[in-house]
């Protein structure tokens, strides 16, 4: 059984909106031969966001922060990836929506929370609908 809200296909998002690369920022130590040969980015195409298989996702709550994805992030969602151990899905479980990594113990696969601080029990994928396959994410850092 699907969730209430549904997701919507992201095809339908409007091309064109570019973005302007003001320069690079360096999160290392600066090097003399850098070179941006980009000066404009569209973010439809950086993130893929015109597939009609791509959905976005705002996280909530904190049982993924480990893998790096904290609460009120965006992610995108492939529904057309087929999913292995080690991606980071969206499943459907107690008919709601969660973001778990898929991993395997013992030959059972698992949904497992990331959150060292918290205490989630996995979940058996086996009946549970994996949604599908978070592709990347998004974050406003000014939370």
């Amino acid at each position: 059984m699907l969730p209430t809200m549904q997701p919507v296909p992201l095809a339908a998002v409007p091309k064109g909106t570019v973005l302007r690369i003001v320069g690079a920022a360096g999160a290392g130590f600066p090097s003399p031969a850098q070179d941006w040969e980009d000066d404009a980015i569209s973010l439809i195409e950086l993130l893929r966001l015109d597939r009609a298989a791509s959905f976005v996702f705002r996280i909530s709550g904190s049982s993924m922060i480990d893998a790096g994805i904290n609460d009120n992030d965006v992610v995108v969602v492939d529904r057309d990836t087929r999913p292995v151990e080690g991606h980071i899905v969206i499943a459907i479980v107690d008919g709601g929506f969660v973001c778990r990594q898929l991993t395997s113990r013992r030959g059972t696969m698992l949904l497992e929370a990331r959150n060292s601080l918290q205490c989630y029990e996995p979940t058996p994928a086996d009946g549970v609908e994996i949604w599908g396959v978070v592709r990347t994410g998004v974050r406003d850092y000014r939370r």
